[in-house]
């Protein structure tokens, strides 16, 4: 049985159901989860039956598409309703998601934690700022982030209706500062999260996924939509890493975790603006910004891991601003080739979405969301207008800045302590002169030098072979030499790296959307041309950073826990390689987290104590928003021009 195949449970169903069970069937509750996910299910309009065995059903009932209610849930077996079927199935079951509108696009969220330069006060990293140490190795000082919505999580969603209300907080707290009650919700959050990372995937079962989700009701009662979608995300990726799920990364459940337990941190010590970012909000509201004139810049398909597929179409207005249409939904890479070929929605626009990528619009009456979405409301108007060319303004503008300072932009909007209605894009608008291709460890891909001497590697921006993507990134890289305009997604890493998106056309006649467009090679320059060599690999002061020591100590906790990490060992001769490549604050960090993962007090009589989970938990926070920090910089140094290049 498939858990996409059950209706979306609420998470204080989940919650209620498990805390009702007695301490005997909860220890049976993951061997019952996965034996009801070998069981084959029906549908029947709002009902979902699974058959528990031959004579006993199990039936949730989801009006409206999600599991509100405990009493939603039934089964025909002789202990219900106290059996531990009821609460299996909701536990097999997706989280529901509080918000209805589809983010068509995921980037990660995590709160804004901070380093600290002083290794000496490592415990006291979860409220400084961020700052990576001064030197050559750092390349460039981490910068203090404010922290980015997770489009991935439930707390992130779009409405075009207008800005969501905002619920008046209870009478104990005040503008400035977190409520009593948020403060306990955050502290429970915190608690949750902290068990997670003490258990590790491997023991995060039933019952701790369960104690996350009664945390994040909570929290989004007490009006912390922010941190309750972030404990939602933690039990997804848990789930998918429990049930060996093929998209599942550690990396995922990393950054998770850490805006987490950042957030629950931030609740209690915030106050004013900063407190508003960190509560979040439960909708991503569409605000009118009048009439805009835009012109069409490249339509890219969007498919997801959950099975969505469509299109977003980008555009640019005349003062330069960039801003999305889009239309994604169930359908995969099947729904993306076909929609890319229907009507724009938004006003009484006939253009289909690869028409208008290379077209114009005016519209009257816009809302738009803070990270540029156009808003489809009634009382939006648009009518065909002429389109530019990349050469012509107002898009040519886009060109003309230095891409250290595009890549420093988009670096602000892809990272995950970003300001969640800071806007911005992670696009990057260069012109590059092909090398040729290399060999990476995952494959190939087309390398291309860029103003300022800065080879650049572009990969493919989706393998599906439905998609024009990786066919048209071969044919170009069999044409070195050839000089194009290029629009790329920022890929962080410590070498600059692009997803490519569109290009201009290699015959200088208009533009290619690489994902739908398919080139072909009478459209390449001739091949007889001289061949210009690639440049070496990447180096730089990134390239060979010993900070993945630290990284992957960070990764390791999560899926064994706490126990793991503390059984390593000696890491004296890893913290004196990072000493040595001018990274003392990422020994330190290192030095204590693995201090912390061992350490076990006695009491009087020699029994062991509890292990101090929320100690722990501190110092895995504090290293992991170092780590994203100084990849930040390096990644930001990495684009800055060569010696080469500057002459």
């Amino acid at each position: 049985m498939n858990a996409d195949r059950l209706p979306p449970v609420a998470p204080e169903v989940t919650a209620t159901l498990v805390e009702n069970l007695s301490p005997r069937l909860r220890k049976r509750l993951d061997a019952a989860v996965t034996k009801l996910g070998a069981r084959t299910t029906r549908r029947d309009g709002d009902t979902v039956t699974i058959e528990v065995d031959d004579e006993t059903e199990l039936r949730l009932h989801a009006p409206g598409g999600v599991v509100a209610t405990t009493d939603a849930i039934t089964c025909g077996c002789l202990l219900a309703p106290a059996c531990v079927h009821r609460a299996a199935a909701a536990c097999a079951a997706p989280a529901a998601d509080l918000a209805p509108e589809l983010v068509d696009r995921p980037t990660a969220e995590v709160p804004d934690l901070a380093s600290a330069t002083d290794p000496a006060s490592v415990t006291d990293l979860a409220s400084a700022s961020a700052t990576a140490p001064a030197s050559e190795t750092d390349a460039a000082s981490a910068t203090d982030r404010t922290p980015v919505t997770d489009r991935t999580s439930a707390t992130d969603r779009t409405s075009e209706t207008g800005p969501a209300p905002t619920p008046a907080l209870d009478s104990a707290s005040s503008p400035e500062v977190a409520s009593p009650d948020q403060r306990a919700a955050a502290d429970a959050l915190w608690s949750a999260g902290a068990a997670v990372l003490e258990a590790g995937v491997d023991g995060a079962g039933a019952v701790t996924q369960s104690a996350l989700l009664r945390a994040a009701h909570t929290a989004r009662l007490r009006q912390l939509p922010r941190a309750s979608g972030a404990a939602l995300s933690v039990v997804t990726l848990l789930r998918a890493a429990r049930a060996g799920d093929p998209s599942y990364r550690t990396a995922d459940l990393v950054t998770a975790l850490a805006e987490l337990l950042g957030t629950a941190h931030r609740v209690g010590t915030s106050s004013g603006a900063e407190l508003a970012a960190v509560r979040g909000r439960a909708r991503r509201p569409y605000s009118p910004d009048g009439s805009l004139r835009l012109y069409g810049l490249f339509t890219e398909p969007v498919v997801t891991d959950s099975g969505h597929g469509g299109v977003r179409t980008w555009v640019a207005g005349s003062d330069g601003r960039l801003f999305t249409v889009g239309d994604v939904a169930p359908g995969g890479v099947g729904r993306a080739l076909g929609v890319a070929d229907r009507a724009v929605r938004l006003g009484d626009s006939a253009l289909t979405h690869r028409e208008l990528g290379r077209a114009g619009l005016a519209v009257a009456g816009a809302t738009v969301s803070p990270d540029g979405r156009l808003g489809a409301g009634k009382g939006v108007k648009a009518v065909t207008a002429r389109g530019a060319a990349w050469t012509e303004p107002p898009l040519a503008a886009l060109w003309e800045t230095p891409p250290s300072e595009q890549a420093a932009r988009a670096l602000r909007s892809t990272s995950r302590y970003a300001d969640p209605d800071g806007g911005g894009s992670d696009l990057l608008f260069l012109d590059v002169e092909l090398l040729g291709a290399v060999r990476e460890s995952g494959g190939s891909c087309l390398i291309a030098r860029c103003e300022g001497g800065v080879p650049v590697r572009l990969t493919v921006a989706d393998d599906d072979p439905a998609l024009a993507h990786r066919e048209n990134v071969t044919l170009l890289a069999a044409a070195p030499g050839t000089r194009l305009r290029i629009i790329g997604r920022l890929v962080p890493a410590p070498h600059p790296r692009l997803t490519l998106l569109a290009c201009s056309h290699p015959s200088g006649e208009g533009t290619v959307d690489l994902g739908f467009d398919r080139l072909r090679r009478a459209d390449l320059p001739d091949p007889t041309a001289p061949v210009h060599p690639a440049p070496p690999r990447p180096g730089g002061t990134g390239a060979h950073s010993p900070l993945y020591l630290l990284e992957r100590r960070v990764e390791q906790t999560v899926p064994a826990g706490r126990a793991a990490l503390g059984m390593l060992g000696d890491v004296t001769a890893e913290t004196r390689r990072i000493r040595r490549a001018g990274l003392p604050t990422a020994a330190g960090l290192l030095t204590a987290l693995c201090a912390s993962a061992a350490r076990r007090d006695r009491d009087l009589f020699g029994r062991l104590l509890p292990a101090d989970t929320d100690g722990f938990a501190t110092h895995w926070l504090a290293a992991a928003r170092y780590t994203a920090a100084v990849a930040e910089s390096l990644c930001s140094a990495a684009w800055e021009p060569t010696q080469e290049g500057a002459r």
